[in-house]
């Protein structure tokens, strides 16, 4: 039977990539319930190169799982012994990059949670047929068994869905690829997790409705939102494999329903059916020859060739007669291979029969649970007719009666609900407090067990000493009666001695007769006597050789020991020899740390330097920073000295470990130089008092700073070093910076988040009412105007309304990216919260909102008087790029704080380009508007003379020189404005004087030829993006 099974194995686990024949695999199930068990399998399975090839282990375990569903109940605990040579292949495969190695992984920890699962419950065979009796009685009434059952069920089941989730990732599902070899090599294993599946989906529906009769709805959320996951996956899993033709021909899948049963409705039990799964009858499989002995190869023939050779050399030739037994021997063979052919097809269509009938016996019981479940649904929806038919009745009689009682029903109703709530929670509660009181009582029961034990034990000890007592004193009593007999029969056997003695007087004589008999018997024992002796002498002599042997054995162990003693010296001194080098590389180690601390000094005291040089370099002035970003610099290099003084700590505790002193030093040493050179570029924008106070910090923080690093290369002053000069050095220039940050709007942080909707409130009325004017200007334009005047304030007034329109849409757009903005920054903090913790963009978002307000108005004002004839045509024009100004800040401050991939941020720069569209249609229809308006006189020179002409000339050029003039006054006049309003927004710092002291002055081409007046407002600190944005886009705070 073993080699067959070992044929049948090496045919079966192969490394083509092929699904495994089913023949093969029925004689290795055929071969465990011969041997009752699968110690065969493994011994063959245990040899196989798993490691080599990943189809080889796929298929080894397709093959143990078709075993241990369909083999011997004992094959479980065969392998059981086999687990971690399961988890060791699963464990090798998961961690290469091998598309059935992956698989494997999955599938070995399937197969291990199997072999767990069944281990531990023995009511649950591998196949996973048990009937609801069975499930029931396993289940228990304990609701904790009925949990912990079900979560193991669910673990099964995802460790199956798993499998096929991966597989199917795998594989292109259309029906021409589930014909090829390569792809029914991962779909065959699929056909067993189809039947696992399916039971343990039914045992899952069984077990939650269970729960749910015994535990709140509440309680067992999770599971149901895990069973409601397991459901979807299942039926996507068993909707695929039921459209590729592969499964079609071997196994028929069973339909789930629509939807997950309800849990909540105890009668949707009813409705649930059983899935089943069915395998159809197969056709029978070419059976291919086996031959008893190998003739293939040349290696096979070698052996009988040299047996023959031998029996040759050994009896001589044959004589050529053949006998008659061998050919008698040949025909036994003959039938008895035939004889064996027709039992192995028996076995096989008798397993087929066997097959079908439990195919037959599911269907039918699967019709059968169905017609139970479809009658015991008839008989609720009759039931429930009925009610319906009686309830309808009870209303038509009582309708004109529940007319006047509504009102009161009502009123029911409410307090019912209440009530309802109320008992809700307070059966919620009784069922805790039951099942505490449960566990008390458990307890108390456990107790008192114990105590009646102990009581019984008392009485049951007392009756016994009672009883004792008793039989004490019926003992003596029965003593003194036996007593008094005894005396009775002792008087009797006197009498009786002496008949008996008169008889011994007579067998005296008989006894002499046998005296001469024991004599010989005497003389016969003499002789056994003297070869005991002689068996003892001998024993003696093997005593002495052995003791001789004993003692040569003890001389060498004592050999041995002086061996070992002298081992045990010479081991010793190689002890203290490695002793006395540990210690000396220990020292080496000591010098080496201390060197590379050393090195580190070095490195700093020169970065240090460098940084301190910067203060009086001169090539150094024209470097600027911004006390922002000097105030973080500061507060990094106050932070990195706690690391350091750390590091000190731990290094002076044990200095054989520089490393985090040394980590510590070098990012304090560079921290500290930024903030010096920092510092000092930021000295350059500063008035003079906070520049020579900021210039004297730095310098002074680094001279405390290399003051502590010189106490760090001697080791007699490194325990004593402290950072607390160079702390209060970092402190001062940490205050310095917090002086010179700019101000910011006079507004409290908590008012911050209002003044933001607020303000974006007022803009979008303020931009509503300029729409409004627009249409009132519109109207009036119509009646008091005509021909091209009409046409002109029409065209102005339509771009102006259409520029209104666009500006509304930004706003509205800013508006919902602002909240999309707190939403995602804001965390669990308030909206007010973010907005006071991001107080420079909060004043950029309300200074750009005023801005816009502001132009809409400004706007609407220059084109009322331009319809009347009052204003100029160019302030339109300004009054346009003051806007797109104002937009493009709004857009900016949103885009800050914006997700790149927000879609409101695109709608936003969508409405931004809109906006300039519109802004540059006033621009056009207002600059076409004057042109037709204006009339421009026609320059006719013919009647002057060259003295009048020269005249002319001359009058024309002072003008002009009259007019660039003036013109470079007002241009003059405009930088000192912003310079001005530059101060207001914080460009400039304030001194305590009350006086200004600007930054390096503008580039001249700046001032040469602005291309539009713009006035400044608040700068947005937060980011240099909006920094950069908006350093040329000032505003005031306007009330519009």
């Amino acid at each position: 039977e073993q080699p067959s099974s070992a044929i049948s194995i090496s045919k079966a686990i192969n490394t083509q990539e092929a699904p495994v024949k089913e023949k093969h695999v029925r004689r290795i199930i055929l071969g465990t319930h011969h041997e009752k068990g699968a110690f065969t399998f493994w011994s063959y399975a245990i040899g196989l190169p798993l490691p080599s090839s990943s189809i080889l282990s796929w298929k080894f375990c397709h093959v143990l799982h078709k075993v241990l569903r369909d083999g011997h109940p004992n094959v479980l605990q065969d392998c059981q012994r086999y687990r971690s040579n399961i988890r060791e292949v699963g464990d090798l495969w998961g961690h290469l990059h091998d598309r059935y190695g992956q698989l494997v992984s999955i599938y070995t920890r399937l197969l291990l949670t199997k072999i767990s699962f069944h281990a531990k419950h023995h009511e649950f065979p591998p196949g996973l047929e048990v009937s609801d009796e069975v499930l029931e009685k396993t289940a228990g009434t304990d609701v904790n068994n009925i949990f912990q059952l079900t979560v193991e069920l669910f673990d099964y089941l995802d460790c199956e869905l798993k499998l096929s989730e991966s597989v199917f990732r795998q594989l292109n599902t259309s029906m021409a690829l589930s014909q090829m070899s390569a792809v029914q090599c991962r779909l065959a294993p699929l056909i067993q997790v189809i039947q696992d599946c399916s039971h343990l989906y039914h045992y899952a529906v069984k077990l939650m409705f269970k729960l749910h009769s015994c535990l709140p709805a509440d309680t067992l959320q999770g599971h149901r939102d895990r069973f409601h996951e397991q459901f979807r996956s299942l039926k996507s899993f068993f909707k695929k494999a039921s459209d590729m033709l592969y499964f079609k021909r071997l196994i028929q899948i069973p339909r789930l329903p629509e939807n997950p049963p309800n849990f909540l409705r105890a009668s949707a039990l009813a409705e649930h059916v059983k899935p089943v799964v069915v395998i159809p009858e197969e056709a029978p499989e070419d059976e291919e020859p086996e031959n008893l002995i190998e003739i293939s190869t040349p290696d096979a023939l070698c052996p009988p060739q040299i047996t023959s050779d031998i029996f040759q050399q050994t009896f001589g030739p044959p004589n050529g007669i053949r006998d008659d037994r061998d050919a008698q021997i040949e025909s036994l063979k003959k039938e008895v291979d035939t004889l064996r052919a027709e039992m192995e097809k028996i076995k096989l269509e008798a397993q087929r029969y066997i097959t079908q009938l439990k195919a037959q016996v599911n269907s039918l019981e699967g019709e059968v649970e169905e017609q139970r479940k479809q009658k015991q649904k008839a008989l609720v929806d009759n039931e429930q007719l009925r009610d319906e038919l009686e309830r309808l009745q009870q209303v038509k009689q009582d309708s004109d009666r529940s007319l006047r009682l509504c009102a009161e029903a009502e009123k029911k109703a409410n307090a019912t609900e209440i009530r309802y709530t109320k008992l809700k929670e307070k059966h919620s509660e009784l069922i805790n407090t039951h099942a505490e009181l449960l566990r008390k009582n458990a307890d108390t029961a456990k107790q008192l067990t114990v105590t009646q034990q102990s009581q019984e034990e008392v009485a049951r000890v007392k009756e016994q000493l009672e009883f004792q007592v008793e039989q004490v004193k019926r003992e003596a009593e029965m003593k003194l009666e036996d007593q008094s007999v005894q005396m009775e029969q002792l008087r009797r056997e006197l009498d009786a001695r002496r008949d008996e003695l008169d008889q011994a007087q007579c067998s005296l004589s008989h006894a002499k007769q046998a005296g001469t008999e024991l004599s010989t018997q005497v003389e016969t024992l003499q002789a056994e006597k003297e070869q005991l002796r002689r068996s003892v002498s001998e024993k003696e002599r093997e005593l002495l050789s052995t003791r001789s042997l004993v003692q040569e054995k003890e001389l060498q162990l004592s050999q041995e020991a002086d061996k070992a003693s002298r081992e045990i010296c010479e081991l010793q001194g190689k002890l203290l020899e490695k002793s006395n080098q540990e210690q000396s590389l220990q020292q080496k180690l000591l010098d080496e740390q201390f060197s590379i601390l050393q090195e580190a000094v070095r490195e700093a005291e020169g970065i240090l330097r460098d940084a301190v040089a910067k203060l009086d370099d001169p090539l150094h002035v024209r470097c600027t920073s911004s006390p922002d970003y000097l105030l973080s610099r500061a507060e990094a290099a106050l932070e990195s000295t706690d690391a350091l003084e750390s590091g000190h700590a731990q290094y002076v505790a044990s200095m054989a470990d520089a490393a985090a002193l040394v980590g510590a030093l070098a990012l304090f040493a560079h921290l500290t130089a930024d903030t010096i050179v920092n510092g000092s570029a930021t000295s350059h924008l500063a008035p003079t008092d906070h520049a020579d106070r900021l210039t004297e910090t730095c310098r002074d923080c680094g001279q405390r700073s290399l003051d502590y690093l010189g106490e760090l290369k001697d080791k007699q002053m490194m325990g004593r070093a402290e950072l607390g000069d160079v702390r209060r050095a970092l402190r001062g220039v940490l205050g310095l910076a917090q002086e010179l940050r700019p101000k910011s709007l006079d507004i409290k942080q908590e008012e911050l988040g209002d003044m933001v909707e607020k303000e974006m409130a007022s803009t979008s009325a303020a931009i509503e009412d300029a729409v409004r004017r627009i249409e009132e200007m519109m109207s009036r334009a119509r009646n008091e105007s005509s021909g091209i005047k009409l046409e002109v304030n029409e065209r102005i007034l339509n771009s102006c309304t259409d520029l209104m329109k666009a500006i509304r849409l930004l706003v509205m757009t800013s508006t919902n990216l602002q909240k999309e903005i707190v939403e995602s920054g804001r965390g669990a903090a308030t909206t007010q919260e973010f907005y006071a913790k991001n107080s420079r963009w909060t004043e950029g978002l309300i200074s750009a909102s005023k801005a816009v307000g502001w132009g809409a108005t400004q706007l609407v004002e220059s084109a009322d008087r331009v319809v009347l004839h009052t204003g100029k045509y160019e302030e339109l024009i300004v009054c346009s790029h003051e806007i797109a100004a104002s937009t493009a800040q709004l857009v900016a401050a949103s885009k800050v704080k914006a997700e790149k991939s927000s879609r409101n941020l695109g709608k936003l720069q969508e409405c931004s380009r809109n906006v300039n569209e519109m802004a540059a249609n006033v621009v056009a229809s207002t600059r076409t508007g004057q042109e037709q308006i204006e009339e421009k006189d026609t320059m006719d020179f013919s009647g002057m003379s060259l003295i009048k002409l020269k005249k002319e000339e001359m009058e024309t050029q002072v003008k002009v020189l009259e007019l660039e003039k003036c013109l470079e006054g007002e241009r003059v006049r405009l930088g000192e404005l912003r310079k001005q309003h530059y101060a207001l927004a914080g460009a400039y710092d304030a001194t305590e004087d009350g006086e200004a002291r600007p930054a390096p002055a503008p580039r001249r081409g700046i001032l040469k030829k602005p291309a539009l007046a713009q006035k400044p407002g608040h700068v947005l600190g937060t980011d240099r993006e909006v920094g950069c944005i908006f350093s040329l886009n000032y505003y005031h705070d306007v009330d519009y």
